[in-house]
């Protein structure tokens, strides 16, 4: 069937399209008033980042992680991101959160401190994985922060459109749906770091540790930047994993991805292992491997399910299939208090729903590089109007914005039929918005963000102003989900969980990680 075949399918049943499963995922960077990287520790008020679901840490102990619980309504999943926002600036005395995806200034590597969990052997784990982060890549590579919105589609939708199945045929069927998603992903998801992109410049602190061949432009001092860029934090410049770039992970199937996963996990690096992996008594790796872990793979979209106590995130995905998405390739909204705006989480449900109903050939190796360079070249120059992206690897090309106008065509026919089952008209309103984007990429964000660097002479300049609104905006507001009573429990409680899990241990710190890592022997 085709694209309307498959949208007409699926349109007969509303709850098809109005319980989409969403939950975000925010990273923010804690600054002082003053505009520096700040050197304190967690803030107490927010509890354990080891078992806190509302709020942890990510790579460094000054990296906030926001994380949403599963929303089938979009006004519910944003106000929740509001409310987290808004109890943990209360927690933070005189700081504030960056506003942008590319850090702020930093000095040296190690004025960044690794995220800190406690004294458990998981605990340690998660620390000792960072550490190994650092020196493969150094650390001011993993502040860079982004917004994950990870998604999923209701039963009721694959109802529609698989009929009636044996529980495997339906697994081995919403797995296969979800690869295809991601290969299209990767075909027209360039579409995100253009409309959203939001790094088109860096703070020189940060390109200073960094070789590159790119002719950034200089304004004053401090920021450098690419006319026409949209998105640099997904360049090579940005969080991406040159070591990387010979694995050949297939999205056909879920056993192709499983496999190629798993073979990187136990690939051996020659470049880690001159790092070494304890070093006079001291770890700095989990081990030597291409990927310490699996989390270390770095793509802008990964197909997830949510693993059991003790189960690793590939053991899951062979378990059960294929549960949700993660987008992974948004940049942090500096123009929202929260990172991220309903226009965007509405335009993703547009973009997820149409790429995965959708004909998705097989994509080999020399494809997926085809769609990677059209990738790059978005993210580096894609506001240039006169942009050609490559529409296979023959070498025929077609103009980002004609392309552009066709997917969103299409994209149109969802919003009918996703605002149909509503009762409203709010998916064709940003359809309609955001097209405009596509014949005018002066209304893109990096082009907003770009154009108020220039103002101001600097991009630090403008991320300090906007965090000081921001901190005023989220301070001011009044909860609309969630309650303070609510938030003090969770964080007294993660610190209870974090005890117990300490005192739950039985086994040394090398035991563990051998107990852990004993299927790669």
């Amino acid at each position: 069937m085709d694209f309307s075949q498959r949208l007409q399918q699926i349109s007969a049943n509303s709850d098809a399209l109005t319980q989409l499963g969403r939950g975000l995922e925010r990273e923010a960077l804690r600054i002082t008033s003053e505009g520096n990287l700040s050197d304190q520790p967690h803030p107490v008020g927010l509890g354990s980042a080891l078992t806190n679901k509302w709020v942890t840490t990510d790579f460094a102990e000054s990296l906030l992680e926001f994380i949403t619980p599963v929303s089938q309504d979009v006004d519910h999943l944003l106000t929740q991101l509001s409310d987290i926002h808004q109890f943990t600036y209360r927690q933070m005395g005189d700081e504030r959160l960056w506003p942008m995806s590319m850090p702020c200034f930093v000095g040296k590597e190690n004025d960044i401190t690794l995220a800190q969990y406690g004294s458990s052997n998981t605990g340690r784990m998660k620390t000792l994985y960072r550490e190994g982060l650092k020196h493969r890549y150094g650390s001011v590579m993993q502040v860079i922060s982004g917004v994950h919105f990870n998604f999923s589609f209701p039963e009721s939708f694959w109802q529609e459109l698989f009929g009636d199945q044996s529980e495997q045929d339906r697994q081995d069927s919403i797995s296969d749906a979800y690869f295809g998603l991601i290969r299209n992903y990767y075909r027209f998801g360039w579409l995100i770091p253009y409309l959203f992109g939001a790094s088109p410049a860096l703070c020189s602190s940060f390109l200073n540790k960094h070789n590159s061949s790119v002719d950034f432009k200089q304004l004053g001092c401090g920021t450098y930047y690419l006319p026409n860029a949209t998105a640099l934090r997904l360049s090579d410049l940005g969080y991406t994993n040159n070591a990387q770039s010979s694995l050949k992970i297939g999205f056909n199937s879920l056993d192709q991805y499983l496999d190629g996963l798993n073979k990187a996990i136990r690939t051996p690096s020659d470049d880690f292992a001159d790092i070494g992996v304890k070093v006079d008594g001291e770890y700095r790796q989990l081990n030597s491997n291409v990927l310490q872990i699996e989390n270390e793979l770095y793509a802008p979209i990964r197909p997830k399910r949510v693993a059991k106590d003790g189960e690793k995130p590939s053991e899951a995905l062979g378990r059960a299939g294929v549960e949700y998405i993660e987008v992974r390739s948004l940049d942090v909204n500096p123009f929202s208090p929260i990172g991220i705006t309903e226009d965007q989480v509405r335009f993703l449900d547009l973009f997820l729903t149409w790429a995965v109903l959708t004909p998705s050939d097989d994509m080999d190796d020399s494809e997926l590089a085809c769609w990677r360079d059209n990738w790059n070249r978005v993210v580096l120059d894609g506001r240039n109007p006169d942009l050609m992206l490559k529409i296979g690897c023959n070498g025929e090309r077609l103009s980002l914005q004609d392309w552009g106008v066709r997917v969103f065509k299409e994209l149109q026919d969802v919003a009918v039929v996703m605002d149909k089952a509503a009762g409203n008209n709010k998916y064709q309103e940003t359809c309609e918005r955001l097209k405009g984007w596509i014949l005018n990429p002066d209304l893109t964000l990096s082009a907003q963000l770009l154009e108020k660097v220039k103002q101001n002479e600097g991009i630090g300049s403008v991320g300090h102003q906007l965090a000081a609104e921001h901190s005023q905006t989220l301070v001011e507001r009044s909860y609309g989900f969630y309650s303070q009573s609510e938030f003090d429990m969770e964080a007294k409680t993660s610190v209870e969980k974090q005890h117990k899990i300490e005192q739950g241990d039985t086994v040394s710190f090398e035991q563990f990680l051998e107990d852990y890592f004993a299927d790669l022997k």
